[in-house]
């Protein structure tokens, strides 16, 4: 890896500063940017990774940037920036919300980091990786949301916990959109090797598909006022260094369709090689009828999303 490479991070709040604190303690990068519109805090957490970083003997400096500017030159932009769901809010008010965050956030990336990759983290996942490529006017393979490695990395741990053994030996495979209609893939799962249909019976695979499913919620309902972070920050510094150092990994992502699965124009999780380019190449998987079907709903909901964006003439203004 030459040395040089910049990442920039837009929202220093758990998970944007998780990101930077993982790239930071592992040298994947020579430097990492803080954006926030909380400029001290932003300064405070990078102040404090820096210092880690030296502790760590690794050559990462974590500074911030005080206005747009400072993201100029990046090899990757990681935008986390977002509302949360509030009170009385429905999930049509947090769509706009989000999108119009994503689409200011995506301006100042297209103006001062112009051959970045992206990769939103932002919710709705799909949908906002579909607005930050449409905002963006990027090649699709520069557009990339992160949701795929956090579900398959959940669903992994179920497994481990139900069966027990098998810890770090257990590759999970899950596609289609981050939330409810995710689609688990327990026919391309295996604990070294061994398919996950030979380890666990049917009922028990049903549990951990279900689990999966509700894996977000399920860490939200122990942490009350927050949700995860470690887990999504790891997933997403994972796919920062499978492009910075052109590993040509293979992961599940989200990205742009365009007839792959028989879908288009709409944003969903499949397997993808990153690379110094993005995505470097998209696999089909032969899927069977009832995956396909769930697939398909899970598609569905996304362009349902988008379909409300449209609506609202969101991509016109």
């Amino acid at each position: 890896m030459k040395k040089g490479k910049k990442v920039s991070i837009i929202g220093a709040g758990n998970v944007g500063a998780t990101v930077a604190y993982s790239l930071a303690m592992k040298g994947s990068c020579h430097e990492v940017v803080l954006r926030d519109r909380n400029v001290e805090i932003a300064k405070g957490k990078a102040l404090d990774m820096s210092q880690a970083a030296n502790a760590a003997r690794m050559h990462t400096v974590v500074s911030v940037a005080d206005d747009a500017s400072g993201m100029a030159g990046s090899d990757v932009v990681v935008i986390t920036a977002g509302s949360p769901r509030l009170p009385g809010m429905s999930r049509d008010d947090l769509l706009m919300i989000n999108a119009e965050i994503t689409k200011e956030v995506v301006a100042d990336v297209k103006e001062h980091a112009p051959d970045a990759i992206i990769i939103m983290v932002s919710n709705p996942l799909d949908v906002m990786t579909y607005v930050a490529l449409k905002e963006s006017g990027f090649p699709k393979e520069r557009v990339i949301g992160m949701a795929g490695i956090l579900d398959s990395a959940r669903m992994a741990h179920f497994i481990h916990e139900k069966l027990g053994y098998g810890a770090g030996q257990i590759r999970a495979s899950v596609m289609g959109g981050h939330g409810d209609d995710m689609v688990p893939l327990p026919k391309f799962s295996t604990v070294a090797g061994v398919p996950l249909t030979d380890v666990l019976d049917e009922e028990e695979i049903l549990e951990i598909v279900e689990r999966t499913k509700g894996g977000g919620a399920e860490i939200v309902g122990y942490l009350k006022t927050g949700s995860a972070y470690y887990a999504p920050a790891k997933s997403t510094a994972l796919m920062v260094e499978a492009i910075l150092k052109d590993t040509k990994q293979i992961h599940p992502c989200a990205v742009l369709l365009e007839g792959h699965y028989g879908h288009s124009d709409v944003v969903s999780g499949v397997p993808v090689a990153l690379g110094a380019n993005g995505v470097e190449k998209l696999f089909e998987m032969t899927l069977n009828e009832g995956q396909k079907t769930k697939f398909a709903k899970s598609v569905q909901s996304v362009r349902t999303m988008i379909d409300v964006l449209k609506e609202k003439n969101f991509f016109d203004k």
